[in-house]
């Protein structure tokens, strides 16, 4: 059952002013200099300040980090082309001066629908795809995974610079998106047809503009046979991508395992543990969903890593998790990082072309 779980990961990414800092509004001009293999794995996102690059299913990690690398490098040397960085951080560090929506008859249906917050400044998240056998099944998976998600939410905590100084969270994008409707933990569904009924509701209440507009943590895709988990800003290096995605795969492989569904959480602790875990990252104590008490987070990234490691065995990602884990632990989270670069630089241009994924 396991063996054959694929792999699929979307990233966004900034593209900034090498000079200010601020957002730069040349995706256009970065697709145009991209190469046609690199510009099939493209995506226009809703800000010309923004794009995203999406790999081919993956079987394994090596290849997943092989497709990674490529293709940040290949934006990068387009975004070089363009005048700009690109820059893999959670959320806008200086400022956004145009925040119109990519030329899309979509995109500018959504900024109608929404009203200013479709202007709220851009951010970049990384959603990680798990194939699945089946819509009923993913609704299942996406249920069960509600306890871990905190725990990787903190885990790729990457941005805690807005408008050029320090939020005090470690993910602001977190923080910010929670004006959008519609958007937070997957809610605990029985079935596919309570899901389906939901949705439905939902997009006729006008929360939703339609059904792609689902912003939980988890969905079932509704595009690929996949389960897609959402809640990480996006990672700063593909070494981070990589991990995130084998401990999800591991999660979702446990679940299909037969580990049992998790005991009921409530929503308002769920939300809390999200808030807690945005705020906070790895620098400090965790909300437990599971028992509703405080704990040092690796405590329960630890309780992570021994639920999934028979899983991740079975796949044999075991050994590359557990170095992953002990590399974020050694050198912080994304946010973590960049405040360190700030302490060392002093300015936030300066850390964001640190931060610059190389051409």
């Amino acid at each position: 059952m396991t063996s054959g779980l694929t792999l699929g990961v979307e990233e966004e990414f900034l593209l900034l002013d090498p000079v200010t800092g601020h957002n730069a509004p040349v995706v256009p001009k970065v697709i145009a200099a991209l190469s046609d293999a690199a510009r099939g794995q493209s995506r226009l996102e809703f800000r010309l300040s923004m794009l995203e690059m999406v790999t081919p299913v993956c079987a394994d990690l090596a290849g997943l980090g092989h497709e990674l690398t490529g293709l940040r490098r290949a934006a990068a040397d387009a975004a070089a082309e363009a005048g700009a960085l690109l820059v893999p951080v959670g959320a806008t560090p200086v400022a956004e001066p145009v925040r119109e929506p990519a030329d899309d008859p979509r995109f500018r249906a959504i900024a109608r629908h929404y009203g200013p917050i479709a202007y709220d400044a851009a951010v970049c998240g990384c959603h990680v795809h798990v194939g699945v056998p089946g819509r009923e099944t993913a609704v299942r998976v996406c249920t069960e995974l509600r306890p871990w998600l905190p725990a990787l939410q903190a885990l790729t905590a990457n941005s805690p610079f807005y408008a050029g100084s320090d939020t005090g969270h470690a993910s602001w994008r977190s923080l910010q998106l929670k004006r959008w409707p519609a958007l937070g933990p997957f809610p605990a569904f029985t079935s596919g047809a309570d899901y389906d009924r939901t949705v439905a509701s939902l997009v006729a209440s006008g929360a939703m503009l339609d059904q792609s507009m689902i912003l939980w943590y988890a969905r079932p895709s509704a595009t690929y046979p996949t389960v897609e988990v959402r809640v990480a800003d996006v990672c700063p290096a593909p070494a981070d991508t990589v991990l995130l995605a084998a401990l999800i795969r591991g999660l979702v492989a446990t679940i299909l395992a037969g580990a049992g569904p998790a005991a009921p959480i409530a929503d308002h602790v769920l939300e809390a543990a999200h808030w807690n875990a945005a705020h906070s990252g790895m620098d400090g104590t965790l909300l437990d969903p599971r028992t509703g008490e405080t704990r040092p987070a690796w405590d329960l990234v630890a309780d992570l890593l021994d639920l999934v490691t028979p899983a991740l065995r079975r796949l044999g990602d075991d050994t590359a998790v557990a170095a992953g884990l002990e590399r974020v632990r050694a050198e912080g989270t994304g946010a973590a990082r960049q405040r360190r670069l700030l302490a060392r630089e002093g300015n936030l241009p300066a850390v964001l072309t640190a931060m610059a994924v190389s051409p």
